[in-house]
């Protein structure tokens, strides 16, 4: 089973979680502070982070920030209800989903079993496997078994959101797709987002594709309907 880091300076809840995660059958490592648990990670990175954002030494924004410098691991933040600010920050810089406090053990390992679907490779052997082709479009190329992704050959590294959306959007050029569409294609049933956690994962994408070719304009705003990635 995945191995979960789970990330908070309460210890009352690094309890409690890990008591639900692991009758769920994951392997739970456990950190009170964000400099702690990156150590951690360079000897034993997990599959799935749960980050809170207000910790003492280092917060989860800046855990975030440093981990997504070497690494494209799922995310999910911890953070109490009126940090709607946070919220829209953390999902720029790179986070896959938030779950707000106080909430139920029962949300919280459906928000991770839904992340980790995600982000785990598809099984080439089931029906769907022409989703796990290698994608090409132009300059564009994605891997979805390696979760690779490319620009004019140089590695483009993204989050597993990221990944999904522009998946959705490069596999059908010319085609808007909505906002609901989108979120249909990146998260799972039981997720709720709304339209504003789409733009904030399509202004991450356009700035990581832009760090590479200052040029790169394939991702097309409609407003009012949506995004479509340009016809080559």
């Amino acid at each position: 089973m995945p191995t979960i880091a789970l990330v908070d300076d309460d210890r009352n809840i690094l309890t409690s979680v890990s008591i639900a995660l692991e009758a769920e059958g994951y392997r739970i490592m456990t950190y009170t502070d964000g400099a702690s648990a990156l150590d951690g990670f360079k000897t034993s990175p997990p599959d799935l982070a749960i980050l809170d954002i207000k910790m003492p030494r280092m917060d989860g924004m800046e855990t975030l920030r440093r981990l997504r410098q070497k690494s494209d691991i799922p995310v999910i933040f911890l953070t109490s209800k009126d940090e709607e600010i946070d919220e829209l920050f953390g999902l720029k810089m790179g986070a896959d989903d938030f779950i707000r406090k106080p909430f139920s053990q029962r949300l919280l390992v459906e928000r991770v079993k839904a992340v980790l679907r995600r982000a785990s490779p598809k099984d080439v052997t089931a029906p769907k496997e022409i989703d796990a082709k290698v994608l090409e479009r132009g300059l564009l190329r994605m891997d979805p078994e390696r979760h690779t992704c490319t620009w004019k050959n140089e590695p483009v590294t993204l989050t597993v959101t990221e990944f999904l959306i522009l998946q959705a959007l490069a596999s059908r050029p010319g085609v808007v797709k909505s906002r609901n569409a989108l979120m249909d294609a990146a998260y799972d049933d039981q997720v709720y987002v709304d339209d504003r956690t789409i733009d904030s994962h399509i202004k991450r994408l356009r700035k990581k594709f832009k760090a590479t070719d200052d040029d790169f304009d394939m991702i097309e705003t409609l407003y009012g309907v949506g995004y479509r990635f340009k016809e080559m």
